[in-house]
Order: structure tokens, then sequence, then C-alpha cells
């Protein structure tokens, strides 16, 4: 069997680093407001205990209610901050 060379191994390297990137993009925000616990769990750093406490205390004016509220710790706040929205309820 023969070796690749190192240009080979280097072009497929390559051939290989935007399906790398794709899958390591962070996803859509969850709506804390419409999110089922199933779909807030989702969020990196989330437990179903946390979860379920957002959904208990609805509705949110926006994510920062989740501290103001007593719902969250701030450092767990802070964990999921970037991964969730607060939309308006209807």
């Amino acid at each position: 069997m023969r070796t690749p060379s190192p240009w080979a191994i280097l072009l497929l390297a390559f051939s290989l680093l935007p399906t790398a990137l794709a899958q390591s993009t962070p996803f859509d925000p969850i709506d804390i407001n419409h999110a089922t616990v199933s779909q807030l769990l989702h969020v990196p750093g989330m437990t179903p205990a946390w979860a379920g406490r957002i959904v208990r205390f609805r509705p949110y004016r926006a994510k920062s209610d989740l501290v103001e509220k007593g719902v969250l710790p701030s450092d767990v706040y802070a964990r999921i901050r970037n991964n969730i929205i607060a939309h308006k309820t209807e």
C-alpha cells in the first residue's frame, strides 16, 4: 500500500475544513418565551431544572428578566445568555 503524499493529506484537510466549521457554528438562539423544556435543553449549559423554571415563570420582556426576576442565578445566565432571546409574547 502506498503512503499518501503530504500534499494529498493537506488538500484533503482543506477540503474538509468547511464541513468542520459548519458543524461547529452556533445555532439560532432559543426564544425563552416560546420554547418547550426539551427545546431549551439544546442550549449549552442548560439543565432540566433551569429549563423548567424558565417555562414556569414566563413571560419575559427581555432575557435579562431571568436574573432580575430570580429565575436563574447570574452565573447560569452568563453561561446561556448568548444562546437565548426573548421575543415578545402576544
